[in-house]
């Protein structure tokens, strides 16, 4: 009798009782959870969409290099006409990219949460515009959106010049090889800002823009991995790894720039200066501001001068990037922007914050490094793009050079911004590179209220991530007769004339479009216009050879190779 109770003893040891109520604990969990989710899963059995997987969906499907997971999305997605769901594990993530769905989403002040992915920018942006939402994410974008309207943006052209001839210098050095163009683009687009929106010189950092780009692009390698991989993820399993040793010296670099940025400018403040240090660099030195009418372009001036700020584009039914028929706060009269408000960026940040209004130090660094990381990156790759494109497309090479030899003729003088508007067909194939290779491949928001679409029968449920994914959307066939062909001619205003205004939205769109959609316009015109009227691009690569990953920002897995030529100095014709 007693060796049975010893044996039932040893049975039941307490490891079998943890384990026999684990088991019952968890599927009791999973009961209780799945039913919280039973809204979610009835409206999302109605979504059309690719089959994936039970349990894990198409988890699958978003391991691997970034270029083969961004083609096998747009591949299984491409039967659905308008929208396509796809599970990753848990996670229902919908693609929308029909015109008519994308404006419901865009336009809405009620859609305006980013996806659950952007928190791992947390230590990187803090809460700066990119991923703030609610009554902080209004009143920062309501501070800064004048700090990019037109009348600021005018007095940057100098700079924009400047440094766009410094990187015409720099290219000398490649002497007719094959290069990553996406590196000089990289360190100019960083060192433009710096003298612009941040209103401090480049000399503020001891290296070279470059730097602070390269740990940029690194930094975005990383949190795209973070998205994908279903334990990095996890805030805890991420600090174990070694990726998170590596996030810690970027950002090292990364803070270590804008905190330096911020230091000078509140530096200069004290000193009762204000404007761009950059600028007043150039005043000191007495070279006379490239662009001044005295010795830039009199007749061009007089012209800037009767422009009005409703016809301050230079391709007729386009405004900056965005069709005309979408208005957004950068859209505001010129009039309706006070002189108190008509400040660079940083300068206004500064002056709101001795002034006790909206801002703290920490909030001034958070803005800081969203306008630097999304300033420069995005029209990095966008610049790019359109040089390779270039150096594809010969033929649509020249009739940009020969506009750009109209505009300027033999004279090497700076470029002014009536100049920028006489850029329509440069303007155009702009928009069509964006158009096929938008700077932003995805904008995704996270839905807190159901999100009824226009375009079918279809309710994306509340808490799912609701993705517009514009590279399916700018290549419609029902918008654009050859969607995968180069065509410039697409932003004709005829071709226009008809097109959904959301149907082509590279710098977003509504309450959180880009802020500094404009800003990027003007800076990318004199940028490439500069480069061209130097160096003819050519490449031994096509567009079937491009590799592209969608990390964040759309790049090239392979880089942005090409070969440049100086131009010849046109031939004056003979006097008689």
């Amino acid at each position: 009798m007693s060796l049975e109770v010893l044996k039932d003893h040893v049975l039941i040891s307490p490891s079998s009782v943890f384990y026999f109520l684990l088991l019952p604990t968890f599927l009791l969990w999973l009961t209780y959870w799945r039913l919280s989710r039973r809204h979610l899963y009835k409206l999302a059995d109605r979504l059309p969409g690719p089959k994936g997987l039970p349990i894990i969906g198409h988890l699958l499907d978003v391991f691997g290099p970034a270029s083969s997971v961004f083609k096998t999305v747009i591949r299984k997605s491409s039967e659905f006409e308008n929208i396509a769901k796809m599970w990753i594990g848990p996670q229902l993530v919908v693609f929308i990219y029909d015109p008519r769905d994308v404006e419901i989403l865009l336009s809405s002040q009620v859609y305006i949460d980013k996806s659950s992915e952007y928190k791992f920018f947390k230590p990187w942006l803090g809460n700066g515009l990119l991923i703030s939402t609610g009554a902080k994410w209004r009143a920062h974008r309501k501070l800064i959106a004048p700090t990019f309207h037109l009348n600021v943006l005018k007095s940057f052209i100098d700079l924009f010049n400047e440094n766009s001839l410094h990187v015409v210098h720099k290219l000398r050095a490649e002497g007719g090889k094959t290069f990553d163009c996406h590196d000089y683009m990289s360190e100019a687009t960083v060192e433009i800002l710096l003298e612009t929106a941040m209103g401090v010189s480049k000399k503020t950092q001891d290296k070279s823009g470059y730097e602070y780009a390269l740990a940029v692009m690194k930094m975005c390698d990383i949190l795209h991995l973070r998205s994908r991989s279903l334990f990095l993820r996890n805030e805890f399993i991420f600090t174990l790894s070694r990726y998170y040793q590596e996030q810690g010296k970027l950002l090292n670099i990364i803070h270590g720039l804008t905190t330096k940025v911020i230091k000078y400018k509140k530096a200069a403040f004290d000193n009762g200066t204000r404007g761009s240090l950059a600028q007043q660099e150039m005043a000191a030195k007495k070279i006379t501001p490239p662009g001044t009418p005295s010795t830039a372009a009199p007749a061009a001036a007089k012209e800037n001068g009767k422009q009005k700020s409703a016809k301050e584009t230079s391709v007729e039914g386009l405004s900056f990037g965005q069709s005309e028929g979408l208005k957004d706060d950068l859209d505001v009269e010129e009039n309706d922007v006070g002189e108190k408000k008509r400040l660079a960026f940083l300068d206004l940040l500064l002056e709101s914050a001795q002034n006790g209004a909206l801002l703290n130090d920490t909030e001034i660094k958070e803005q800081v490094d969203t306008i630097m990381f999304e300033g420069h990156d995005t029209t990095a790759a966008g610049s790019s793009f359109f040089l390779s494109l270039m150096g594809i497309h010969q033929q649509i090479q020249d009739r940009v050079i020969a506009e750009l030899d109209e505009i300027f003729g033999d004279s090497d003088r700076p470029a002014t911004f009536q100049d920028t508007l006489e850029m329509k067909y440069m303007e155009r194939c702009l928009m069509e590179t964006f158009r096929m290779y938008p700077p932003v491949p995805l904008i995704a928001r996270e839905l807190q209220e159901d999100l009824r679409l226009a375009s079918g029968p279809y309710v994306i449920p509340r808490g799912a991530t609701v993705t517009v994914a514009t590279v399916k959307l700018h290549r419609n066939p029902k918008i654009y007769a050859n969607p995968n062909v180069f065509d410039p001619d697409n932003f004709l205003p005829e071709r226009q004339a008809n097109r959904h205004y959301y149907a082509f939205v590279p710098f977003s769109a509504g309450p959180r479009s880009c802020v500094g959609r404009k800003y990027a316009m003007l800076k990318l015109k004199i940028l490439l216009s500069t480069i061209l009227r130097n160096y003819r691009v050519y490449s031994d690569l096509t567009e079937a050879d491009f590799k592209l990953q969608a990390d964040i920002i759309l790049k090239r897995e392979e880089g942005f190779r090409v070969r440049l030529q100086p131009r010849q100095p046109k031939p004056k014709p003979k006097t008689t």
